[in-house]
Parts: structure tokens; sequence; C-alpha cells
């Protein structure tokens, strides 16, 4: 009796998958297909328009960021809001759009900005800044460098004056001049993964660390 109806399962089955119209079942081969074309998509959305990663490759934002960190950011952000004092930016580099740089945003429209003697001035007062280093403890007075001394400039409209937070050793605003905002990748906001090379460790105490 039970092969009996066995049979008759097997046999109804077959009548359906011959019926016309009937859709045949999607093989495991095209669904796994799916499966990664549907991912692929999705992360270039993502990447495009809501996060993407970086690593820092140099020292020009110590000790905020060291060699090695690997950070988020955040593509959307600047959609709704404008970048702000003390935000910490990737962009293009304005003199090779095929390189990213990441400084931290130290002026904005209509801001007068002066650098005297390593202080920074925004509207003639100065301006605290917590994060930044100064490694060479040297003065350089000389009229045809910017880095100790600079300007005084207005910002621009539509422009940002950035700099990196290891002052001796960044190659910021001072240097190659106003950011454009149209430049912009995104804001950094978090260190996802970092990695000493000197030690050859992961800095497990960086993992997670908010950037500000």
């Amino acid at each position: 009796m039970t092969r009996q109806m066995g049979d008759e399962t097997i046999k109804k089955d077959q009548e359906r998958d011959s019926q016309p119209g009937a859709k045949p079942e999607k093989s495991v081969i095209r669904q796994y297909a799916e499966a990664v074309i549907i991912a692929i998509i999705l992360a270039l959305v993502i990447r495009s328009f809501i996060v993407q990663a970086f690593k820092i490759p140099s020292g020009s934002m110590l000790q905020t960021l060291q060699i090695g960190d690997h950070i988020l950011v955040n593509k959307f952000l600047y959609w709704f809001t404008d970048p702000q004092h003390g935000d910490i930016i990737v962009f293009k580099y304005p003199q090779d759009e095929g390189r990213d740089f990441i400084k931290r945003v130290v002026a904005l429209p209509g801001e007068k900005m002066e650098v005297r003697e390593k202080q920074v001035y925004i509207n003639d007062k100065p301006l605290a800044e917590p994060y930044t280093v100064h490694l060479d403890p040297a003065i350089i007075g000389d009229p045809g460098s910017s880095r100790d001394n600079f300007g005084p400039v207005v910002v621009a409209p539509g422009q940002l004056f950035m700099m990196g937070d290891n002052r001796d050793y960044s190659m910021d605003s001072r240097f190659w001049g106003f950011l454009d905002m149209k430049k912009i990748k995104g804001k950094a906001f978090i260190v996802y993964w970092s990695w000493d090379h000197e030690r050859f460790r992961p800095r497990w105490e960086r993992i997670g660390m908010l950037v500000r």
C-alpha cells in the first residue's frame, strides 16, 4: 500500500513537470550565481553611497590616526549637513585626484585663517587644538616656507582649509590651497582594524575606536 502511494506521488510529480507552462525549479548553480550577483551589487552600492573603507598609509594625522589604521568613512553624511570644525575628512587630493588624502577641517567658508609660529588663528582668535602634535620644536621663519607661518587668508565659498594633526609633517592646505567641498569622499568615524608594522602585531586597543 505504501509503495503504491509512493508510486502515485512520483507519477503526479512527473505529470506536473511535463505540463505545458510548468516552471522548473532553479538549479543550485543558478541560485548561488544569483546570490553572488546580488551580494556584489549591494557591496557596490554600499561602497559608492554609504560606507567605504580606507587604510592610513602615512603619519600626517598622528597621534589621532596611526600608520596601519583601517578606517570606515561615512559617505552620505554631507548630503544632509555641512562639514564642521574638527571633522576628519577623506577627499580627493586636489593636485592628483587619483589619490585620497585625509585631514582635519580647520577653517570654514568665509573665515579668516592664519598660522603664526605654529599657532592657528581663526578670525584673529587662537584655535584650541588638543589633538595636534609638533614633533619639530624649531620655528621656520623663512618667508618661502608656509609650515609655521601662513596667511592670513579668507576661505572662499564652497571651500575648506584642511590640516593634518601632525603639523610639522603634513602636506595640507598650507601647501596646496583650499579644498573644494565637491572633492569630499566622506567623514571618518571608526577604526575597524589596526596593524602595527614595526611590532608585526594588531593594535587591539584601537579596534572600534571612534575617529575624533
